[in-house]
């Protein structure tokens, strides 16, 4: 079997299962490789992490724990993407994310705010700070529906058209994310990256 680091040496098996390249003289399992495999399988399908649990046999937190490596992952290679590719962003516009079983007079804190840039028919987002982070009384509806009124019509946009790319993959995310409950604050950057990069390379 040859190394999966260097591709050039071969490997042998040590007492642990792990393998050894003669060359470079890295170490790997390939257990865990093929687990990583498989994870990653479900993970490409859309399962969630409970289904994919399930179907492998494996542990909910073991998968779970995958799948936030995975999101980690993409959130990197969608920034390492976008550095490469910047210079052709032709749209961009701000979006207020709020699930539609609640009410944003009264939920205005809960809000997920980001901004949605496409370039060469793909997106790339950045989180926006948080409307919560405002010193707010978000217990008057009256004030919560100005506040409201003045992020929609105060953003940072430019859209050459009106269901362009940006606003298809809002829409995407929307039902993307209907899936989950109860995504918190810190892991909602996490899901985003995920809906960003299912919906540019069309998954």
């Amino acid at each position: 079997m040859k190394c999966i680091y260097c591709k050039q040496g071969n490997t042998y098996v040590l007492a642990d299962k792990q393998r050894k390249c003669s060359q470079c003289k890295r170490k790997f399992s390939p257990k865990k490789i093929e687990r990583n495999k498989k994870l990653f399988n479900a993970f490409y399908k859309g399962d969630n992490a409970r289904a994919a649990s399930k179907s492998l046999g494996m542990h909910f937190a073991t998968v779970q724990k995958y799948y936030e490596k995975f999101r980690r992952d993409l959130a990197l290679q969608s920034d390492q993407e976008y550095q490469l590719n910047a210079h052709l962003v032709t749209q961009y516009d701000e979006y207020l994310y709020l699930p539609k079983s609640l009410s944003a007079s009264k939920n205005l804190h809960k809000m997920q705010h980001f901004l949605t840039m496409a370039y060469l028919d793909k997106v790339y987002n950045i989180m926006m700070p948080s409307v919560s982070v405002r010193h707010f009384d978000y217990g008057d509806t009256k004030k919560n529906k100005l506040l409201l009124q003045y992020f929609k019509f105060n953003k940072v946009a430019k859209l050459e058209e009106s269901q362009g790319v940006v606003t298809q993959f809002w829409s995407y995310f929307e039902e993307f994310i209907l899936q989950y409950k109860g995504v918190s604050d810190e892991q909602f950057i996490y899901y985003l990256k995920e809906a960003e990069w299912r919906f540019n390379n069309k998954i």
